[in-house]
């Protein structure tokens, strides 16, 4: 038996999630109120009922603050007991949730008594910050599309076998901000660019010109041991607390050549070790925008 707690901002794509999950064939509903979170489970998880085998609820900020502080304190409960049990939190940057709430002209759920749109965000993030804090996996959906999202559900949520951690190594560029549901973070702007090397500022650090270009430089080698001896030593100490989700972010100035080439390197790596491993760029939703990488 399976449950997966969905929680997360308004507008962060928690409809998305759960839709997907039901496509993986979730027993899935949505909005129940997290004082009812209790029965519901033994309705459902604990009946041993076949159909309840892979349970997903989602759970909003339309529940008092002392019903959502509950739930943390109910999944150690149900952990504690032996309930495959995870949290899943959604969240985006507040001027991208100003844009899709404008775009959609759907209410904020805490949109009254005069409370405007940005406040009504804020106040939800606050409520909702027990659950954040609760989470086993936090995903950042600011710069991601429906699409991706529902991939990533499906890859890391989906996929994942009890006892196995899944993870992720994610590129991005320092210039649009650091991506809001990293664990470790590396820096790799230090590396030499390819952005400056004719022919290759249009490419990513998947393409062989890249690549070669890249690991004429032993700098780049050394970096690469070292986040790996980084990751070596720590992963199995996360291991050990039971840990689900693990998500390691690779930045550079634009997010289209280092980190992509890190990133593919690392994924490959560690594919070899752990079953679950994934690699995410974030330069290809902007390429699929008509937006290149700005500065490698």
């Amino acid at each position: 038996m399976r449950l997966v707690i969905v929680s997360g901002l308004s507008g962060s794509g928690k409809s998305v999630a759960l839709h997907m999950l039901e496509d993986l064939d979730y027993y899935c509903i949505d909005n129940i109120p997290a004082g009812l979170l209790p029965m519901f489970i033994s309705h459902t998880v604990r009946s041993g009922d076949i159909a309840y085998g892979s349970t997903a609820v989602g759970v909003d900020a339309r529940n008092s603050p002392l019903d959502v502080a509950s739930v943390p304190k109910l999944v150690d409960e149900l952990k504690r007991s032996g309930v495959n049990c995870e949290v899943l939190f959604l969240r985006a940057e507040e001027d991208a949730l100003l844009k899709r709430y404008s775009e959609t002209r759907r209410r904020h759920p805490l949109s009254r008594d005069g409370l405007g749109l940005a406040d009504a965000i804020r106040q939800e993030h606050v409520l909702l910050q027990p659950i954040a804090d609760a989470a086993d996996l936090v995903i950042d959906t600011t710069r991601s599309s429906v699409h991706e999202l529902r991939e990533l559900i499906r890859q890391r949520v989906g996929a994942r076998v009890e006892g196995r951690m899944s993870i992720l190594f994610e590129s991005f560029a320092y210039r649009h901000g650091v991506p809001g549901d990293a664990d470790f973070v590396f820096d790799v702007r230090s590396l030499p660019n390819p952005y400056w090397e004719p022919g290759l500022s249009r490419l990513t650090g998947r393409e062989s010109q890249v690549i070669e270009y890249l690991e004429r430089f032993p700098i780049v080698n050394t970096m690469f041991e070292d986040i790996v001896g980084f990751l070596d030593r720590w992963i199995p100490e996360l291991l050990k607390t039971n840990r689900s989700y693990l998500t390691i972010a690779i930045g550079c100035t634009g997010g289209q050549h280092r980190s992509v080439y890190l990133v593919e390197r690392l994924a490959k790596h560690f594919a070899a070790k752990f079953p679950h491993v994934h690699a995410k760029h974030q330069y290809q939703k902007r390429m699929s925008d008509g937006k290149e990488g700005d500065r490698g």
